[in-house]
């Protein structure tokens, strides 16, 4: 597997507007508000992106539906690795199901052109194999 950057980290909140409190009011940080309630930036030093990811959005984004499941640990964390094209990011997906991991869903392209897989770590974290083309020149 070429894994070619860090494409993003992202908190995964149960409660957007605490944690708005922390991240913007607190530190300041300079995220930018999606009307959907996802908060991010693309202009944290050393961070290609940041986000605030709402927990009904991630649960949304990985099983369709809003309500996280009962038998999964609940995600306080989401980082996403960049590979070199779509194309890849399933063929990347496979060599993890060769080494036994089970993924949250196979290589998918969202509405916003990312192109995605994920899985539950043992943290409990969701990791993403991923490729975004707004992080391509």
């Amino acid at each position: 597997m070429d894994v070619r950057f860090m494409t993003s980290v992202a908190v995964i909140t149960a409660d957007p507007s605490v944690s708005r409190g922390l991240y913007v009011d607190a530190l300041g940080l300079p995220l930018t508000a999606e009307t959907d309630g996802y908060l991010h930036s693309e202009d944290i030093d050393g961070c290609k992106s940041f986000g605030v990811w709402p927990l009904t959005q991630a649960a949304q984004a990985c099983f369709g539906t809003p309500d996280w499941p009962a038998e999964r640990p609940v995600p306080q964390a989401s980082v996403e690795f960049e590979v070199a094209d779509a194309d890849t990011v399933q063929v990347a997906a496979d060599e993890l199901k060769v080494k036994g991991f089970t993924l949250l869903h196979d290589a998918r392209t969202e509405p916003w052109g990312q192109t995605v897989a994920r899985l539950q770590s043992s943290e409990g974290a969701i990791i993403g194999l991923s490729y975004a083309p707004s992080m391509h020149p």
